[in-house]
């Protein structure tokens, strides 16, 4: 795998501040280039910043559900002239906005470390 869990957030140029998530996919060091060129060349410049290793859901009292926890995630970002084309590409995908991702999640209960939010385009 690459860049996993690491202790500071991948930097990305300012024409890529869109981040995705993709539950679930690992990409590894040796096949970044074809992940990013397989959506080039569907019209879609990515950059692949890293994949994470999740942590335990949490039910409402906080408390970890010790049965969940352990997805390895990827985490790229998205040029921003292709934004609105991927936006449904992503879908059927099943990847998702670093914004809703997070979003979605309880205040104190993020599978991902508290870096990832600076992650986040708002």
């Amino acid at each position: 795998m690459i860049l996993t869990n690491n202790k500071e957030n991948i930097g990305r140029p300012d024409e890529y501040q869109q981040v995705c998530v993709w539950p679930g996919m690992s990409v590894s060091k040796e096949d970044r280039h074809e992940f990013q060129e397989h959506f080039l060349a569907q019209g879609f410049r990515l950059i692949l910043m890293e994949t994470i290793i999740t942590g335990p859901d949490r039910d409402e009292n906080g408390n970890v559900d010790p049965e969940t926890g352990g997805r390895i995630d990827t985490i790229f970002s998205v040029h921003n002239d292709d934004v609105m084309k991927f936006a449904i590409t992503r879908i059927d995908m099943g990847i998702k906005w670093i914004e809703d991702v997070l979003d979605n999640e309880k205040e104190g209960c993020s599978i991902y470390p508290d870096r990832v939010k600076e992650y986040r385009v708002c």
